[in-house]
């Protein structure tokens, strides 16, 4: 897959730098008729404020001030070098030519001419070339192009002339690559595209990038899978979550390495857009890995913790950390292909107020999202009714809510709904209901009615997930087949699971009570009477005809008292109430 990958963006390079390299022709053909209206800085304005800027820059970059090494570069005439490459050419070609010049002669300022009759100064005769400095068409002075095409070959036939002035270690300041190719043999130098000793030195470079990506993915997977041997919350995580870092330090040896061996212009071009893309690809890759191992760890402690707010909280911040991300890369990415970043910036800046009305919904997506954050009107895992849609909450976005319903299905409502519609979190509940009858056969005595209706108030008093302090248990209603029973109480439980389980707990109790007592529940029953006249029918009738209504109200009213006077335990008769008499 790598090899498909790296040749894939080998491929790509090779059209983005033959791209690259015509319109730099097209600009440098466009040069003299763009900048021929701009203002001739001083510090270039002759051949001796031109090495006078030259000198006084790299003797600071020599003092450790890095930051002058763009200065000195701006003397140089790059304009035959590709855009692409041009800012790390520029410094390395600088530091050459100061090389050359510390083993040429010593500098005098003063003697180098304001105005040459040739628009042409010359610093120095070489078997390799000449160093010179030559007229614009736009009025600048600059090093030539051939100066800096002849510059590598022209150091390397000075390397054992000792410096004429200001260096101690002059070996500190030639580039690499030239160093090289002065050790190595002359049968190396020789070659096709490039020479011998390059091709190998590229290999090398080639197989130590790969190791270094084997080496680096095997210890970060160790180290990986050592953390979720210790850390449970690590367990979700792949063994190979640290992969791209190995990637990632392949691609950072072939950048250095490669820049390292002074190859031509048009192949640096090519391998190295292939180069930083690869390392911009990984860059990215590494951070959104890295952002999912920060993910795992701080849902680990948001897990031991009793608030909630933090399991909301958490995934928030993984996916901003993720669009941080992709925007860093995506300007790193820009700047190593040297796109010109302000002004990218300030496109985005102008399309900003069309980008926001086109994109009002995901606007809008994003404030619910904030606003759910802010205002916490449910956590992860709360059990919510919005609208037609009941469920748990599984996870907050930054575009859309996903609730996973009671059929198991998931649900994704936009953020925007719930910033304008009725949320009810059944899971924000301190206590759960349960309202429900018991219905007990009309043969039940009334003292076991008592001794039932007791023994429950007894098992929630005993309950340990049951609210003490309001209930209520009572003989309610005549229904047509039974007598019913009110039980009327609230579970203090913190999520449904355990109320589920604990209301089944209480109800088995109630029927093992029951049981015991020996009382039996109802069902729908219907039951037949059969009349017969006998002797107690007629004594009955007897009865009922001897029975006056206002022996019957007496005898009615003298039962209740009895009754109120034995549960009530009072033991005051109440004042009597006077019926009429009927005549």
């Amino acid at each position: 897959m790598k090899q498909i990958l790296a040749i894939f963006l080998l491929v790509i390079s090779a059209i983005v730098g033959s791209t690259l390299s015509y319109a730099d022709n097209v600009e440098g053909q466009s040069l003299a008729a763009t900048t021929l209206e701009q203002q001739i800085p001083h510090a270039l304005s002759n051949p001796r404020e031109t090495m006078d800027t030259f000198i006084t820059a790299m003797r600071a970059v020599a003092e450790g001030k890095k930051e002058q090494l763009k200065k000195a570069a701006s003397t140089l005439d790059l304009s035959d070098v590709n855009k692409l490459i041009r800012k790390e050419k520029g410094y390395e070609l600088a530091k050459t030519l100061y090389s050359v010049i510390e083993r040429s002669k010593k500098v005098k300022i003063s003697s180098i001419p304001v105005a040459p009759k040739k628009d042409k100064y010359v610093f120095g005769h070489y078997s390799q070339g000449e160093v010179e400095i030559v007229k614009q068409l736009d009025g600048r002075w600059l090093f030539s192009n051939e100066t800096i095409a002849a510059l590598p070959a022209i150091l390397e036939g000075l390397l054992d002339v000792p410096a004429k002035q200001g260096t101690i270690n002059p070996q500190q300041k030639v580039p690499f690559h030239i160093q090289l190719r002065a050790k190595v043999p002359e049968v190396l130098k020789g070659g096709f595209l490039l020479e011998y000793w390059q091709w190998l030195a590229m290999f090398f470079v080639v197989v130590l990038g790969s190791i270094a990506d084997k080496v680096v993915a095997w210890l970060l997977a160790k180290n990986v899978q050592r953390w979720k041997g210790r850390h449970k919350g690590f367990q979700r995580l792949d063994n190979d979550v640290l992969r791209p870092l190995g990637l990632m330090a392949m691609a950072l040896i072939w950048w250095v390495g490669l820049g390292q061996l002074g190859l031509p212009d048009t192949a640096l071009v090519i391998l190295s857009i292939a180069v930083k893309l690869l390392v911009s690809l990984s860059g990215v890759w590494s951070a959104y890995r890295l952002v999912d191992v920060l993910y795992a760890l701080l849902m680990n402690k948001a897990r031991g913790t009793a608030n909630r707010f933090d399991d909301l909280l958490v995934p928030m911040i993984s996916k901003s950390l993720k669009v941080f991300v992709t925007v860093i890369g995506i300007i790193f990415v820009a700047d190593n292909l040297n796109v010109d970043v302000t002004s990218l910036l300030a496109g985005l800046g102008l399309g900003g107020l069309a980008f926001a009305l086109a994109a009002k919904d995901l606007l809008g997506n994003f404030f619910g999202s904030v606003t759910v954050l802010l205002d916490r009107p449910f956590h992860i895992g709360d059990w919510i009714v919005v609208g037609d849609v009941e469920g748990a909450v599984e996870t907050v976005g930054f575009r859309t809510t996903r609730i996973r319903t009671f059929y198991n299905s998931v649900i994704t409502l936009p953020n925007s709904v719930l910033t304008n519609t009725k949320i009810d979190n059944m899971g924000a509940r301190r206590y759960r209901r349960m309202k429900t009858m018991l219905g007990l056969t009309y043969a039940t005595p009334p003292e076991k009615i008592e001794a039932f209706c007791e023994g429950i108030r007894t098992l929630i008093q005993l309950h340990p997930y049951m609210r003490k302090d309001y209930y209520q248990v009572y003989f309610n209603q005549y229904s047509a087949a039974s007598l019913d029973i009110l039980i009327y109480v609230f579970w203090q439980t913190p999520d449904w699971n355990t109320e589920l389980r604990e209301r089944h707990r209480f109800l088995l109790d109630i029927l093992r009570l029951a049981k015991q007592i020996d009382v039996e529940f109802a069902y729908p029953t219907q039951t037949i009477y059969l009349k017969k006249d006998d002797e107690s029918a007629a004594t009955a009738q007897d009865f009922d005809a001897a029975m006056t209504q206002e022996n019957a109200f007496a005898m009615g009213r003298t039962q209740a008292e009895k009754i109120v006077d034995s549960t009530l335990g009072l033991g005051v008769k109440p004042d009597p109430v006077v019926f009429p008499k009927v005549k």
